[in-house]
């Protein structure tokens, strides 16, 4: 068995090898610690990293020691209160201050913890670790953006790392086969010549024909060593070419009410949770775009810095955001090249004329071309119509149709996760 060492020096004399081990091995409580930062932040500081603690016996490791081993005898000088047969008791935690395990002393001092920093990219890693976009599936040929490079036969030109040994060894041994053959057959005719010559008795020998002979055999064995072994003729390189390969482009509609119902809280909930989209989607998928939908009676594609932090208010008319989401994607997203989501956050407030309206839209004319649409309803109150639609077509398409209720903002990350938490592939 072959052991590869990397011996090459981490930046700052840091061991990022052993960091990761350390990440791994104490997984649970970092991911603890980053869920409470997750719900404690604001949305300006989602991205930097984050202070972990870790109490300090969680991080003991077993050691071996050298006991006393046996039975013996031991006589300690100035005892006045043990005889021969007597148990020791154990002694008692002292009354100092410190990392005992004995619990908090009565100074008021508990068990010392062990802090470290996450950075940025080791932070988002545990925020987003297991998500994923559900359903995602290979589209067909968009452009060629997305190409694998092919074998493709053989060429005469190429970079040394796609040398072509066997053939640049056959083509070169097939050369030297077709340069030397007329010379070995002349060579081969003026050795019998000589033979012939110096058979022939020593009167009738020409040795003026001999030195000839002889000069011609050294010539031509000359000639056959002159034959290269290999030439930059004979080299053959292995041609590689691009090939289309199926897009797994995606667009994600994100959907968000500010209606007049939208108190601010509430906003910020939803700004909150699309945020976590928003890093989720950038960080793990190159081939992702968003669109931001704003709505209250009337709704309007808009910019990210817009759709976060626009004051715009009114009425609720829901179907105006999903009617305006069907013409994007019948404008711009053919569901054949592209991979459609859709993520929507309201306080559930509507019509009930109009959630019924919301329900035929979705049944007849969107989750159909759908890969999932989640639905997080930001209320601590009872559901409305809108909800009760949404759950007749959550009924329909178990598997693409996804809702779930957010009462405050310790609620946001949990309910991000178990919507797009990984899904096991069916067999």
């Amino acid at each position: 068995m072959s052991y590869f060492i990397d011996r090459r020096a981490n930046a700052k004399h840091k061991s990022a090898v052993n960091r990761q081990r350390f990440l791994d091995r104490y997984r649970t409580h970092i991911k603890r610690s980053v869920e409470e930062a997750v719900n404690r932040r604001s949305i300006t500081d989602m991205e930097r990293g984050e202070k972990v603690s870790i109490p300090a016996r969680d991080i003991s490791e077993p050691v071996f020691q050298h006991g006393s081993g046996g039975k013996r005898t031991v006589v300690t000088p100035g005892n006045r209160e043990f005889v021969e047969g007597d148990r020791l008791r154990r002694p008692g935690g002292g009354s100092g201050g410190g990392a005992g395990e004995g619990g908090p002393s009565n100074q008021g001092e508990g068990v010392d913890e062990f802090a470290f920093t996450l950075s940025r990219e080791e932070f988002l890693d545990f925020v987003f670790d297991g998500l994923e976009l559900p359903h995602l599936e290979r589209k067909a040929l968009v452009d060629l953006d997305e190409v694998r490079p092919v074998r493709a036969g053989i060429s005469r030109q190429g970079v040394p790392a796609r040398m072509n040994i066997v053939r640049s060894m056959r083509e070169a041994h097939a050369r030297r086969i077709a340069m030397r053959a007329p010379i070995r057959r002349a060579l081969r005719e003026a050795q019998e010549a000589l033979e012939a010559e110096e058979g022939k008795d020593p009167v009738l020998r020409n040795p003026a024909r001999i030195s000839e002979l002889k000069e011609e055999i050294a010539r031509l064995e000359k000639r056959m060593e002159a034959v290269p072994f290999i030439d930059t003729y004979d080299l053959r390189y292995n041609n590689l070419t691009n090939q289309p390969q199926p897009s797994s482009k995606a667009v994600m509609f994100c959907v968000m009410d500010v209606s007049g119902s939208m108190t601010q809280s509430h906003k910020d909930i939803a700004k909150r949770f699309f945020l976590l989209l928003y890093l989720f989607l950038e960080r793990n998928y190159e081939k992702v775009e968003l669109v931001f939908v704003r709505h209250h009676t009337a709704a309007k594609e808009v910019d990210e810095e817009e759709f976060f932090y626009s004051r715009e208010t009114g009425g609720t008319i829901v179907s105006s955001a999903l009617t305006l989401v069907d013409e994007i994607i019948a404008d711009r997203y053919p569901p054949g090249q592209w991979n459609l989501y859709v993520a929507q956050a309201s306080d559930g407030d509507n019509w009930d004329d109009d959630s019924v309206t919301c329900r035929d839209l979705l049944v007849e004319r969107l989750m159909s071309r759908l890969q999932y649409f989640t639905y997080v309803e930001i209320t601590p109150h009872a559901h409305q119509a809108l909800w009760e639609e949404y759950q007749n077509v959550a009924a329909e398409f178990p598997a693409r149709f996804a809702m779930r209720q957010i009462v405050e903002a310790g609620d946001i990350y949990p309910v991000f996760r178990e919507l797009f938490k990984r899904r096991v592939a069916s067999p």
